[in-house]
């Protein structure tokens, strides 16, 4: 089994673009069902990205039903008749009603799910969260790195919640989100941008560690409405 790597440019976002490749490849039969794929090594030095970044690729594959992962074994295309998939190309979010709908969606959906892990949450979910805030925290100007971390912070918190469809549905809206950091990075200072961001996240955790489910979900509401202002959307009120 082999695969076509095309270097990917920087100033896409790379786990998407990888995500989108691979899919293709599944499409067109290049990578059939129950295929393993190379491993992260292999994908990031043909890519030329960093494993990190394949293994958001992954992540967003294995959201969407294409790839199923296998602890300690690897990554495989999943069985035709297994599939469930849910598909919302990226490019559809450049229109601006399209991309307002769908981050309507993600509102109530990650405030809801902010208050579940405040009640659900176990010490291994906190320490997620408090890695994913060292990250974005650590992130020289919130580049590559800072958007990986914020979107793995949204994913530990529906994974908190211990219902995994919320980890399912918060995994695959949140990768489609991503063009909302690339958006506020773009039409803002930045280092304002870092600072707020980081600040919504950590009254997001604090609130979950109290396990205050009212105190989660109301930081969790600031915070998207925040990123929603930043991004100049108008939403509807939650």
């Amino acid at each position: 089994m082999s695969m076509d790597f095309a270097q990917i440019r920087r100033t896409e976002h790379l786990p998407s673009r990888i995500a989108g490749q691979i899919g293709r490849d599944i499409a067109e039969g290049k990578l059939s069902p129950g295929a393993k794929l190379p491993t992260e090594h292999v994908l990031a030095k043909g890519f030329g990205v960093s494993r990190s970044v394949v293994r958001e690729a992954i992540a967003q594959l294995r959201n969407e039903g294409l790839v199923e992962t296998r602890q300690g074994v690897g990554a495989f295309v999943t069985e035709l008749a297994s599939r469930s998939s849910l598909r919302i190309e990226q490019d559809a979010l450049h229109d601006r009603s399209s991309f307002r709908d769908l981050f309507e969606l993600r509102v109530p959906l990650e405030i809801e799910a902010a208050g579940l892990a405040a009640l659900h949450h176990d010490a291994a979910d906190l320490a997620k969260l408090d890695q994913t805030l060292a990250q974005m925290t650590g992130a020289d100007k919130w580049t590559e790195q800072g958007i990986v971390a914020d979107l793995a912070f949204h994913r530990a918190i529906g994974v908190a919640t211990k219902n995994e469809y919320f980890s399912l549905f918060i995994g695959f809206i949140a990768e489609r989100i991503s063009l909302a950091i690339n958006a506020a990075r773009a039409t803002a200072v930045l280092e304002e941008i870092v600072e707020v961001t980081i600040a919504e996240h950590v009254a997001v955790r604090d609130a979950v560690k109290t396990r205050d489910p009212v105190k989660a979900r109301d930081a969790m509401r600031a915070h998207l409405q925040g990123a929603a202002g930043r991004l100049g959307l108008v939403l509807q009120t939650y």
